[in-house]
């Protein structure tokens, strides 16, 4: 892979992802204006086996009669499962005829190493083929079964094209046979969060890897609370987005994972502390009454990492 393509995975905006059935293309435009970082349109759990086709067909008209790359957001395909029968078509006709503006494949179910093999060996394919720059389509993982939190070390450290996984927490909690109130909530018989350890585990899993963390749905479109609280919790433990199932998540999506004003300030002042404490041969600096050192910077320089993506994709959707 060359360094612009590893940049550029690298620096990819993705607080909020919003799910846009392939099946419903009067949803299109509005994604395609929305303030979402990152949009998936969607050929599996959300269109019904007889619509499979005719979404595809509308994703391709969708792309090539939009202008996706202007709207500073990231463009993704959730194609169908390897067990079905029409993931081969997606991927075919798909990359064959818009692959120039799909920046990455989401792969659902993902349970070993080999599911990202069969989707990455397609592509490269169909690169060499129509001439299209190798490597330039990522994959990314949704991570939504037993077999696949089992295996998600060896996902996460698959060599090729994978940029994030993705917590899929309703065929998740099936497979687990977990009982739920409401897709991404939490059960108020279980004492404390049940998805935690889950999450902890794709989490480490990721940044042992280089890999963006992302949480999935919350289903409750009418509980903006329960929403905040499971965008919170996943933010909390190190995630950098989550999914919008509804257009009135995006914005929640977003403010929780944007760094505010008061946090990027302070962030910028512990790097300019830690720098004058180094001048005078110190390792570690105090800032408002605390300790801070190397560690303190690395996370602050995350924090301004984070701003400076998201001044970026604003000034690109302006221009």
């Amino acid at each position: 892979m060359s360094h612009t393509l590893y940049n550029l995975r690298k620096a990819r905006l993705h607080r909020s992802e919003l799910a846009v059935p392939g099946s419903n293309p009067t949803m299109f435009e509005k994604a395609l204006n929305s303030e979402a970082d990152y949009i998936f349109l969607d050929l599996e759990d959300a269109v019904a086996p007889p619509e499979k086709i005719k979404a595809r067909a509308n994703i391709i008209a969708a792309l090539k009669g939009m202008d996706w790359s202007g709207a500073g957001k990231t463009v993704s395909i959730r194609i169908n499962g390897l067990d079905t029968h029409y993931m081969y078509r997606d991927v075919v006709e798909l990359i064959e005829e818009v692959g120039q503006h799909i920046d990455t494949i989401l792969v659902p179910k993902v349970g070993v190493p080999a599911d990202l093999y069969m989707v990455d060996a397609m592509l490269s394919q169909i690169e060499q083929a129509k001439g299209f720059e190798p490597g330039r389509i990522g994959l990314e993982a949704l991570i939504e079964t037993a077999i696949g939190m089992a295996n998600v070390e060896d996902v996460a450290k698959y060599p090729n094209r994978i940029e994030a996984l993705h917590f899929g927490v309703a065929d998740y909690a099936a497979s687990l046979r977990s009982r739920t109130v409401v897709i991404g909530g939490l059960n108020p018989d279980y004492p404390g969060d049940q998805w935690h350890a889950s999450l902890t585990r794709m989490l480490i899993a990721c940044r042992s890897y280089g890999l963006r963390a992302i949480d999935g749905p919350f289903g409750g479109i009418d509980d903006p609370e329960g929403y905040m609280l499971s965008a919170r919790r996943a933010a909390a433990l190190g995630y950098e987005g989550k999914w919008a199932i509804h257009p009135s998540q995006i914005k929640m999506a977003n403010e929780v994972f944007s760094p505010t004003d008061k946090e990027v300030e302070k962030a910028e002042r512990m790097v300019v502390a830690l720098k004058e404490a180094e001048a005078q041969g110190k390792g570690a600096a105090s800032l408002d009454g605390k300790m801070i050192d190397a560690a303190s910077e690395r996370m602050a320089r995350n924090v301004i990492a984070t701003s400076d993506a998201i001044k970026e994709a604003a000034s690109a959707r302006k221009g």
